[in-house]
């Protein structure tokens, strides 16, 4: 996919690549919660890893990027990238932002109580899907 919006010069390898690193690290790591059994976050983990890989790519388009809401951050984006396709994945990620990690979000117990295997596995197989899809638009990008 070539966008005449982006000039190559106008990209921002370094700050993309920051930011992509910590996804795939993050990833990592929410798939080694997912084997010990920490379900909650396994899922916060893969909402973390996704924000992280489009926030790369808004900062590598020189967007720079705030918030935390994946589908946010991915409505900022320029539609020529073929967003739309990924929102529904983006808002089932969201809900896994502050539930997963506050006591207080629940009326009893801790959020580990309160997430499956089943969903850490979706999580991460969105996440994946993702950041994924980030790397393959910043290799269409790269390539004019």
């Amino acid at each position: 996919m070539a966008l005449d919006l982006f000039s190559l010069d106008l990209l921002d390898e370094e700050e993309y690549l920051r930011w992509v690193e910590m996804a795939r690290r993050t990833l990592r790591s929410a798939e080694r919660d997912l084997e010990g059994g920490d379900h909650n976050w396994a899922c916060f983990k893969a909402h973390h890893a996704a924000g992280c890989a489009v926030k790369g790519l808004a900062h590598g388009l020189g967007m720079g990027a705030h918030g935390h809401s994946v589908s946010a951050l991915l409505a900022k984006l320029p539609r020529e990238l073929g967003v739309e396709d990924l929102m529904d994945d983006a808002k089932l990620l969201d809900k896994y932002y502050v539930p997963t990690r506050y006591p207080d979000a629940w009326s009893e117990g801790v959020p580990a109580d309160y997430y499956t295997r089943a969903e850490a596995e979706q999580a991460l197989l969105l996440a994946r899907k993702l950041v994924g899809w980030v790397e393959d638009r910043w290799a269409s990008l790269r390539r004019g």
